[in-house]
This record gives structure tokens, sequence and C-alpha cells, in this order.
């Protein structure tokens, strides 16, 4: 069933550009269908912020639930805005102690722009400890992305990530690892999932946390894991959200940072992303940048990244996989949450894992 535009966030206008089913509050009224309240904690930068709404509500959108979706988009003060994202903010997004106050059936907590090797030492800690905190006690269960893993991981267990080498870039390949789970029924054997990120939370940790590996890859480490009990928390390392121009998006802007100082090396480019011909485009744009470098061109007159000529190669192979993935997750959420805990307990299944996977693992 489709989301439900329930405020006038733009959002819900670009995706039906898209061909995204949407529904008006007033034609959802007249469905006889209980809707599942999905909170959205946003805290990327301000560039990312639409585009990360965007990425999130296409993906529960997407799910074959028989329920409506009301997403409810909030975040927390200690991020900094600009003015214009500001305003965004306080036009579009809920604040916290409303989303309280009325509950949500699941939560997902994106990714934020750090400045600490220590998590636990950025300005948002805090704020978001509390909002985890209180997840934990109050939703049926949360999804964590990338840097939120990191975060819960430590807030929870006290593991700290690791700095990886260099930057894990790129779309991998993964393997289900554990097949029997319901969040990964329906998927293929191997899938592809982008990842963008400079640490990691390896194997040994999550399991010696309790926790269950799902999905891993050869060269982009852990993907999916879950928390001990199978489903009350959920960990993403990589990006199944992502548009399939996201990581070129990324790239054009480190390519900028470069152009403008910010990085003495240029940048890599994204593993497994790019073809052949793309690359052969790239590589005649960085020597054409170098060229103007070496020259003291004035930066205004730089060759301009050939985002054109990348964008049309470029293809998603990630988005089906990562569609079915958070449609199983809704899909264990509705059931949860349209149970009666009761009759949980009489057919013999403990509330904490409503399908009785832990159960087939003793």
């Amino acid at each position: 069933m489709p989301l439900v535009a329930h405020n006038a966030l733009p959002t819900y206008q670009r995706l039906l550009e898209e061909g995204q089913p949407v529904l008006s509050a007033e034609r959802a009224a007249e469905q006889d269908i209980r809707p599942l309240h999905i909170g959205l904690l946003n805290m990327m930068p301000d560039l990312a912020l639409s585009a990360t709404e965007r990425q999130f509500f296409r993906l529960v959108g997407s799910s074959n639930s028989i329920s409506q979706f009301h997403m409810h988009p909030f975040t927390i003060n200690s991020v900094e805005r600009s003015d214009w994202a500001q305003s965004w903010v306080d036009q579009y997004y809920e604040p916290f102690d409303s989303i309280k106050q009325h509950g949500l059936d699941a939560l997902i907590i994106s990714g934020a722009n750090v400045t600490e090797a220590n998590l636990s030492k950025e300005v948002f800690w805090d704020d978001l400890v509390e909002v985890m905190s209180w997840a934990h006690d109050n939703v049926p269960s949360t999804l964590c992305s990338c840097l939120a893993t990191h975060a819960d991981v430590l807030h929870k267990h006290q593991i700290q990530r690791k700095q990886l080498p260099e930057k894990r870039w790129g779309a991998y390949q993964h393997d289900v690892v554990c097949a029997d789970h319901p969040l990964v029924k329906s998927l293929n054997t191997q899938i592809t999932v982008p990842h963008s990120r400079y640490n990691e939370i390896d194997r040994a940790a999550f399991e010696g946390c309790g926790m269950h590996v799902l999905v891993e890859g050869e060269d982009a480490g852990v993907h999916l894991v879950v928390s001990p009990d199978g489903f009350r928390t959920v960990y993403f390392q990589g990006h199944p959200e992502y548009d399939h121009v996201s990581l070129m998006k990324e790239h054009r802007r480190e390519v900028g940072r470069y152009i403008n100082q910010e990085l003495s090396d240029f940048p890599p480019v994204p593993e497994h992303y790019y073809d052949q011909y793309s690359h052969a485009v790239l590589s005649e744009y960085r020597s054409a940048l170098d060229t103007a470098l070496e020259a003291g061109v004035p930066v205004a007159d730089f060759p301009a990244f050939p985002e054109g000529s990348l964008t049309q190669r470029i293809h998603n192979t990630w988005h089906d996989s990562g569609k079915s993935l958070v449609g199983n997750w809704i899909g264990l959420v509705y059931q949860l949450t349209h149970k009666d805990v009761g009759k949980l307990f009489m057919d013999g299944v403990d509330p904490s894992d409503p399908l009785g996977w832990l159960a087939t693992r003793s």
C-alpha cells in the first residue's frame, strides 16, 4: 500500500512525479486500514536532507505490505542547520516531543556528518542517545543506517568502530550468509549494496555482542546485522536506499573539495560503480583538470565534472534487493503490531521474537 501525504512535505510531490503511489489524507481516510506510523530521524547535512527523505520514503512506500504508511520525519536540535534548512525542518518536521507522545510502529535513523573519531564526543551525541534509548523501550523495531549503526552499538555495547585504512566507497557484492532469517527471505543469495564510509564494525565485534550477521561481503565487510533478539534493532553499514547517482554526486563533491584545496590528493573513484567507458571519461577529465591546475587557470574556467556523460551509464543494481529487504522489515513490523501479545504467548512464541526465528537456531 502507498505512502499517505498527511502533511505538506514536498517530498510527497517529488515521489508522485516519479510514479510512486502516494495517497492524499482524504483518500486514505476512506480506506478501512490501520496505518503504520514510521519515524525517520534525519540527521543528514543540509544538502542531503530532502534526498534522504525521498530515499527512505521510497523504500518504505515500495513495500508490499497491506498497510498504509504515515511517515514522521524529525531531527535533533544539536545538528547545525543553515537558515533555509532550519526553515524546512520547522515547517515540515515534527518535534521529538510530539513523536514520543503519539508513538511509532517503527523508526529509521539516518547517518550524519561527523567530526570526531569517538562518536560520543559529537555535539549531537546526547540528543541521539535520548532518541535511541526511547526507541529501544517504546518502538517495536528500529532500523539504523551506517553512522547510526555505529552510534547505537557504541551506546548499547560500548563497542568502538574501527577506522579503515582508506575510504570504503563503491557498489559491492555481498553474500546472504543467514538465509533463513525472515528479513532476507526472497533475496538473491548474492546482492549489491553501496557503501560510503571510513569506519566499520567487523563480524567479530558484532557477534561478540550476541548479534546475528545476515549479509556480508568479502570486500565490503558486514552490511546487515540484527540485534540478539533477532528483530528489535536492524543495522545497516551500507546504503541500499541510495539513488543510482548518489555515489556519483558524492564523487563530484569530493573532486570539488580537491579543486578548492580541501583535499591534498585527488579522490579515488568509487569501486565497482562506473563502467569501462566512464572510467575513460573520468581519466580524460582528470588530465584536463590537472592541466588547468598547473596552468593557473581560474577555477571558474576549469573543465566541468562530466556528470551528464556518467549519469546515463550508471545502473542501479541494488534497488530491488533493498526494496525487498525493507519490505520484509515492514512486513514483520506489521505482523508484530497487529498481533495480540496474549495470543503470541498462547501460540508458544516469545513476543520479543514474534516469528520464532531464534527458536530455530537453538
